[in-house]
């Protein structure tokens, strides 16, 4: 499936490739890498309140303040675990986030089979990046929260989410 124009990188008209995930859908599997390499599956989580914070690039301003204030703000609250899910291969994200200090929200990569971008409709065709967005699972594994950002270079609302985990 795929969405032309759904959302722009630069002002740039891009596909998403993926089904576009709707809030109260049970939110689909997938598999990415953690920073050595082992597959990390979103039912690992089960039980938990899943914000998955959907990033371009680390090694760009937006994204590395994205990931900042998601590890700060939103990955010390009760019973919630943040996921920062980029294309980045694992060796450049472990770099990362040993540099910026994350240590809370879970730095992981998509880059193998882009699994989370096709389950999610994130995933850039042109550019085999990921869209911008952020996504909330329940603990029951419903999609309770879904924010896909037009364009990519642009920041999601912080304290929409924040407001939203109360």
């Amino acid at each position: 499936m795929e969405r032309k124009g759904a959302v722009t990188m630069k002002g740039n008209p891009m596909t998403l490739v993926g089904y576009e995930v709707k809030v109260g859908e049970k939110a689909p599997e997938f598999t990415v890498l953690d920073q050595t390499l082992q597959p990390v599956k979103l039912s690992d989580y089960a039980g938990k309140t899943v914000v998955i914070s959907v990033t371009p690039s680390l090694d760009t301003p937006v994204c590395d303040f994205q990931i900042r204030k998601f590890n700060s703000e939103v990955a010390n609250k009760d019973n919630v675990v943040v996921l920062n899910i980029s294309m980045d291969l694992p060796f450049a994200i472990k770099r990362f986030c040993s540099v910026a200090e994350i240590a809370d929200a879970v730095a992981l990569s998509d880059h193998r089979d882009a699994s989370f971008g096709e389950a999610f409709g994130m995933t850039i065709k042109e550019l085999r990046l990921l869209a911008r967005g952020v996504f909330v699972v329940d603990a029951a594994g419903i999609l309770t929260y879904a924010e896909v950002v037009p364009e990519a270079t642009d920041a999601p609302d912080y304290d929409k989410l924040v407001a939203f985990l109360g």
